[in-house]
C-alpha cells in the first residue's frame, strides 16, 4: 500500500510539473516565425531574430524578434544563449539570464555582444553557423535561432527584518562563498 501511494504522489508531481501554461502572442513583423522547442523534454522555446544583424567586435545589439507577449502574473520568461553559439562563436547574451516581465508589452529583443577580441581588428565577415570562435564581425540573419525563452514562475519576496547577527541562526549556513569549496 506504501508503494501504491508513493507512486501515486509520484504521479500527481509530475502532472503538476507538466503542466502547460498559455502565452498570449503577437507577432508584430512580418514573416516572423513563432517559437518552438525542438525536442519534446526542452526547458526552453527557440526565438528567432526577426531581422537581418552584423555586429562587429566589441559591439552589443538589440536584435528584434517580431514577437510580443502577454506572459501570465507570478510569471517570468527568462531569456538564455544557445549553447551552439556560445561555444562556437564569441557572441554572448549580455544579460544572461534576462528577464521579460509579466507586464512588458513591446517587441521581445535579445541583447547580443560581439566579445571578439577588438585588437585584432579583422573585417572578415562569420556566420553564426560556422564552428572555431573566430574573432570577426557576425552576421545573424533573419529566421537564425539566437536564444532560447524558459517560463518560470515567480514568487514574490515579502522581507522580514532581523537584527544584527541574528541571520547566520536561520537556515543553514553554508560557510562561504566565491569558491570557498576549492575545485578538486
Amino acid at each position: 500500500m506504501k508503494e501504491e501511494l508513493k507512486r501515486e504522489i509520484i504521479k500527481e508531481i509530475k502532472a503538476e510539473l507538466l503542466k502547460e501554461k498559455k502565452v498570449y502572442i503577437e507577432l508584430c513583423r512580418e514573416d516572423v516565425k513563432l517559437p518552438v522547442y525542438a525536442n519534446i523534454n526542452d526547458a526552453g522555446m527557440d526565438i528567432r531574430a526577426a531581422i537581418d544583424v552584423e555586429i562587429k567586435e566589441g559591439e552589443t545589439k538589440v536584435i528584434p524578434t517580431g514577437i510580443i507577449l502577454a506572459i501570465p502574473e507570478g510569471y517570468e520568461i527568462q531569456v538564455r544563449p544557445r549553447s551552439g553559439i556560445s561555444l562556437n562563436t564569441p557572441l554572448r547574451i549580455a544579460n544572461t539570464p534576462g528577464t521579460i516581465d509579466s507586464n512588458y508589452r513591446d517587441e521581445i529583443g535579445i541583447i547580443m555582444t560581439n566579445t571578439s577580441n577588438s585588437s585584432h581588428k579583422n573585417d572578415k565577415l562569420y556566420l553564426i553557423t560556422e564552428k572555431g570562435n573566430k574573432n570577426g564581425i557576425y552576421k545573424i540573419n533573419k529566421g537564425d535561432r539566437i536564444a532560447q525563452i524558459v517560463l518560470c514562475k515567480c514568487e514574490k519576496i515579502v522581507f522580514e527584518q532581523v537584527d544584527r547577527g541574528k541571520i547566520e541562526n536561520i537556515g543553514i549556513n553554508r560557510g562561504g562563498g566565491f569558491g570557498h569549496t576549492g575545485i578538486k
